[in-house]
């Protein structure tokens, strides 16, 4: 009799990989490997770069695409989510470490060690106790802004190796000022090599494609010599810089590369040191998940696939701490080499595993050829990859549709651009914050009446309606908390004063999901207010969660008027009622 291992829910919460690995077979292996190789192709050189943008090492770009792709193939809940170094914390992690003013590379090394480590900690911890839905308090458009701002950085930062010159700074303006300054010293050999290089990758990015095509070459295998692009710019200036010793001519190469496995490190527990690199931990864990789950979910929804946002800060985290122990840095989800990933057929995180395989054979055989490796050719890959990222149509986007939006989108790049990177997150973070209080603090309200022949009712000043002279409806679209509840009273006291023939105010409330103890004091106060002017406050469509807390306060016993269950019933009951007391007046005159 056949038996089936039952796996505990638990594990497979934790452990994804206990889930999809169950069904792998031949087939998926296959599309697994065949994306990985693609990856693996394009990765290589990305991975170089970005440690070179960092400020580290050549190999730690390596070291920091072989375990955290494991890690995430294991604890990760996207089937092609492709993890590693990216251009934007890459850069977070220059500034982050940059600012600590070390003795030496081994010194700037093991603080970036300690970042990834921080990081790691951060997401595994949050991921843990399921506070993923912080991340949502950083609006898509001030992330855009951040994005924008930081490709210009990271493009400019780039070109004193394309210039072969010396230029340092945080923000663009400290760079433009250095790169002036230094700009007598361009090395005319550097520059003919990275602007080749750079000149080549934007042709293959654009043209190469078309030329395969109708040179006869089969799509699939064209898109692959296309993402092959860098990798040729790598092999051919790396073969010049050797064949005319353009070293000898001042053109800055990688020079050694460490070859052989990841090297089993411990990150330093300097208390000190942590603590200089925990804010700039926090920062770089909530862009890189921001980033990461963003590309994951785009690319599920291609599949129908679902993503657990709590459990892949779970997986980050594990990546980073894989990272760190391997002698890695930060890392996240990537966005080219996911999509990439996705193209190429990938159908499970096994193709990271296997991607892994690959980079790690790489720094075990290939480092030694890559010894006069032109560092422009490196800065040329990072320039090509990063101006994808820059879109100034989010200003014209956000201009035409919220101009709040639009405020906190432009200081975010200009804070960005102005002060650097982590001035540039920490202001998107409160600026996202800061809006989401102004807009819900002013919350719409629209004074409705009915559709005439019908039960529905719309705002007085976009339709046609019906209305009553004794009764103001007003529809609150917001739920009411601490923020919003004066700006609710301040509404109905200007609309009351001098309304000698009002008598009734209903609060329509169908989009109120929560009214928190502020809010309750606040409608308690103008319960007590309209009372002393004669005026009954109703409610009417009150949600069921809302209405069982309101019932815990003494609220509704001293509630001047009634709860209703529909608009139409109470506007019914009231008009009653307010012809009932016409007719008492009458009769009494």
């Amino acid at each position: 009799m056949k038996t089936t291992l039952r796996v505990p829910g638990f594990l497979r919460r934790y452990l994804p990989v206990l889930e999809w690995g169950a069904q792998y077979n031949k087939d998926t292996f296959t599309n697994d490997t065949v994306a990985a190789v693609i990856v693996t192709i394009m990765l290589i050189p990305q991975s170089l770069a970005y440690a070179l943008l960092a400020g580290l090492p050549a190999q730690m770009g390596l070291y920091a695409s072989i375990l955290p792709l494991i890690a995430y193939a294991i604890f990760g809940t996207s089937r092609v989510l492709a993890v590693g170094p990216v251009a934007v914390v890459s850069l977070m992690t220059a500034a982050a470490v940059g600012n600590l003013n070390l003795a030496g590379p081994a010194e700037y090394a093991a603080a970036a060690i300690v970042l990834a480590f921080l990081s790691g900690l951060f997401l595994f911890v949050v991921g843990l106790f399921r506070l993923g839905f912080l991340a949502n308090f950083l609006s898509h458009p001030v992330i855009a802004g951040f994005i924008t701002a930081s490709g210009m950085i990271i493009a400019t930062s780039q070109l004193k190796h394309i210039l072969g010159i010396r230029a340092n700074g945080h923000n663009l303006y400290e760079l433009v000022v250095s790169l002036w300054e230094h700009l007598a010293e361009t090395n005319w050999v550097t520059l003919v090599v990275g602007v080749a290089a750079t000149a080549f990758l934007f042709w293959v990015r654009k043209g190469l494609k078309p030329v395969l095509l109708r040179a006869g070459v089969k799509p699939r295998m064209a898109d692959i010599l296309t993402k092959a692009g860098p990798v040729a710019a790598v092999v051919i200036t790396t073969l010049v810089s050797a064949l005319f010793r353009l070293d000898q001519q001042g053109v800055a190469i990688v020079g050694s590369v460490p070859s052989g496995v990841p090297p089993l490190t411990i990150p330093s527990f300097d208390l000190d040191l942590w603590s200089s690199l925990a804010g700039s931990a926090v920062l770089i864990s909530i862009i890189g998940f921001v980033e990461s789950i963003s590309v994951a979910q785009t690319l599920a929804a291609k599949r129908r696939q679902r993503i657990n946002p709590d459990q892949e800060l779970v997986a980050l985290g594990a990546a980073n701490v894989a990272a760190a122990v391997s002698g890695g840095y930060p890392v996240t989800g990537g966005f080219a080499r996911s999509v990439v990933n996705f193209d190429a057929g990938a159908e499970t995180p096994a193709a990271g595993a296997f991607t892994a395989v690959g980079i790690l054979l790489a720094a075990m055989f290939l480092t030694p050829l890559l010894y006069f490796l032109p560092k422009a050719t490196l800065a040329a890959t990072i320039i090509v990859a990063v101006l994808s990222l820059v879109d100034f149509s989010i200003l014209k986007r956000t201009w035409a549709y919220s101009k709040p939006d639009f405020a906190a989108v432009a200081a975010t790049i200009l804070i960005t651009l102005g002060f650097g990177v982590e001035a540039g997150v920490s202001a998107g973070v409160l600026l996202s914050i800061l809006l989401y209080l102004y807009k819900t603090s002013r919350p719409h309200i629209a004074e409705v009446g009915r559709v005439p022949g019908t039960e529905h009712f719309r705002n007085v000043l976009r339709h046609q309606v019906e209305t009553d002279p004794c009764i103001l409806s007003i529809r609150v679209d917001e739920s009411l908390y601490f923020a919003n509840a004066r700006f609710l009273e301040d509404y109905i006291y200007d609309r009351v004063v001098g309304n000698k023939g009002l008598k009734h105010v209903i609060l329509m409330c169908p989009a109120v999901n929560e009214i928190d103890m502020s809010a309750l004091e606040s409608l308690e106060a103008i319960n007590e207010r309209l009372k002393s002017l004669g005026v009954k406050l109703h409610l009417s469509e009150v949600k069921g969660p809302v209405m069982d807390r309101l019932k815990r306060a003494h609220f509704l016993d001293e509630l001047s008027g009634k709860v209703f269950l529909s608009q139409h019933q109470a506007i019914k009951a009231i008009q009653n009622e307010c012809d009932a007391e016409s007719e008492t007046q009458t009769l009494a005159v």
